[in-house]
């Protein structure tokens, strides 16, 4: 079927077409501002999105969907309240059925409609991303501006990627083609041939709690795009921020004449085990996935007729041998084990250092000063409770609060975790990092993922003793991120030697604004899919290109 462009490709084709080029040049680029300043959003934006994310509370979600069944609520923020948005619960059935119905005609628009109505979804959120913001906030625990930077600017940059990736899978070949070939005698074989980009079916987008929509956006539209209707199940916790998403998707859909049933979301009841039912049913032929090792392992293992992405647990490692900066490195690695709490799946954990120590531009450091320096930043961010709560946020979980109390016992504590009150609520949960000692024989306890604030500092025997624990623990157990300070040019190519064994991205001498665990779309890559921490990365040709197949028809000329 010939393509009939839409007109929402012609609006947004400038933008895909910088987005196409942002992917191929790797350098700096971004749609969408990471500031929330008036002066970027406008003088009204902030307060007219917290409005709109107060009229959620405590009142039915506004979300018309086939098979809805009553409604559920099951928020409760880690600042200590509950939200009270009752969202609708619906019969699986009514909507698979709903799903694969609307599949046909979004798959016969083609690839140009199907990317300026994914970037007019895009849009349509960016205008409410203070609305989305808050709900990352409440949800999540993020301190506000990580939520609308995270949550918000950063993972429309996220799904824009994937569209990208994907319009540019999708037209790696042409429409149609007229194919010629020469007979011996006679007139020669000619037939035109056309090749249509299929989708496999129903997507499953499998949310996280503390990044709702910076972890589901990319599955979501590299899926959407490429032709699958989309079932959103939101982590029980974090259901606002992508329930906000549906709408707006959903929305935009019949506004552009298509089936709004394209794009669904999946409320589930305390204990439902929704993502289990929906992950082996025929139907659903794609499942995106962010969480735990042993959840992600049992969907690629179990949910056998789907393509599975999953981004699970991993043992994120800075290796220290020498630093021209001993200030700005501890600056650095402090500040990264602060951010939110070491609730991020790319906050360093093991911090592996000679036990003879390193070589600074402060003269020699012994492992205990080094230790030192990076548990004192730790301790001036989190001093004043004000200005910590801007970075920690408050704690996603009782898990995390369960292996803060577990650690304690495992190694000589160096900085000891505080529970700290929240200024503005007072009900939040909010701990600061703790920083364990460990000896190079530890290996079953820091071999292990500790998600939250929480640290080692390892001594080793050397820096290739160092490198030689990253690759066994990273191969493992996986990784996403590993770091590396040196002076020495040959260290660093033994450093990234051993970070490309273990298949782990690696980031060498961070003392400035870059931090080890933020990665920025269009250039960098999330995880690799190169070791066991994820099977996918965000984002790349592979992460798009089975989402569908070419399909061709031919006929004689």
């Amino acid at each position: 079927m010939t393509e009939t462009p839409h007109p929402l490709y012609a609006t947004h084709a400038d933008t895909l077409a910088r987005a196409l080029t942002a992917i191929t040049e790797r350098a700096y680029w971004s749609a969408f501002p990471e500031s929330p300043s008036p002066r970027v959003y406008g003088e009204t934006a902030a307060a007219e999105g917290e409005a709109a994310y107060r009229s959620y509370l405590d009142a039915d979600f506004p979300l018309d969907q086939p098979g809805t069944q009553g409604r559920v609520a099951t928020e409760a923020s880690p600042f200590g309240f509950d939200l009270g948005v009752r969202y609708p619960h619906g019969d699986l059935d009514a909507m698979i059925a709903a799903a694969t119905a609307a599949l046909p005609s979004w798959r016969d628009a083609g690839p140009q409609a199907r990317a300026g109505v994914c970037l007019e979804i895009l849009a349509r959120l960016h205008r409410h991303i203070f609305e989305l913001a808050n709900a990352v906030h409440a949800t999540s625990g993020q301190a506000f501006v990580m939520a609308f930077q995270a949550g918000g600017a950063h993972a429309l940059d996220r799904a824009l990627e994937a569209i990208a990736y994907a319009y540019a899978e999708m037209t790696r070949h042409p429409g149609s083609a007229e194919w010629e070939k020469p007979a011996g005698k006679g007139d020669p074989l000619r037939m035109v041939k056309t090749f249509h980009v299929v989708p496999r079916g129903v997507a499953l987008v499998i949310g996280c709690n503390t990044f709702p929509t910076w972890n589901s956006y990319p599955g979501l539209f590299a899926s959407l795009v490429t032709g699958n209707p989309v079932v959103v199940k939101p982590h029980p916790g974090a259901v606002l921020p992508l329930a906000i998403t549906v709408r707006y998707a959903r929305e935009v859909l019949a506004e552009a004449g298509f089936d709004p049933n394209l794009v669904l979301l999946a409320a589930e009841e305390p204990g439902e085990k929704l993502a289990t039912t929906l992950a082996l049913r025929p139907e659903v032929r794609i499942i995106d996935f962010t969480g735990s090792t042993e959840y992600g392992d049992w969907l690629e293992n179990n949910a056998r007729q789907a393509s599975v992405y999953t981004e699970k647990a991993g043992v994120n490692t800075i290796v220290i041998d020498s630093t021209d900066d001993f200030a700005g490195m501890c600056r650095n690695i402090g500040f990264s084990l602060t951010l939110y709490s070491g609730q991020m799946c790319t906050t360093p954990q093991n911090i592996l250092i000679p036990a003879a120590g390193i070589d600074t531009d402060q003269g020699h450091k012994t492992f205990d000063e080094v230790t030192a320096g990076i548990a004192g930043v730790v301790g001036k961010l989190t001093g004043d409770p004000a200005r910590a709560v801007e970075l920690t946020g408050a704690i996603v979980n009782d898990g995390v609060l369960g292996r803060l109390d577990e650690v304690a016992g495992v190694g000589e504590v160096v900085l000891a975790s505080r529970t700290v009150a929240h200024p503005t609520y007072a009900d939040a949960v909010v701990r600061t990092p703790a920083i364990v000692r460990l000896g190079a024989d530890d290996a079953q306890t820091y071999g292990r993922e500790w998600f939250g604030p929480i640290s080692f500092t390892i001594s080793t025997d050397s820096t290739a003793h160092s490198l030689e624990i990253l690759r066994k623990t990273v191969g493992a157990q996986g990784a996403l991120t590993a770091a590396v300070y040196a002076t020495d040019e040959k260290v660093l190519d033994a450093a990234e030697a051993a970070a490309l064994d273990a298949g782990v991205h690696l980031s060498c001498n961070l003392t400035g604004g870059v931090f080890v665990n933020q990665s920025a779309a269009f250039s960098d890559f999330h995880a690799s899919g190169a070791n066991a921490a994820a099977n996918a990365a965000l984002t790349d040709g592979a992460y798009v290109a089975n989402r569908f197949r070419v399909v061709q028809s031919r006929r004689h000329i």
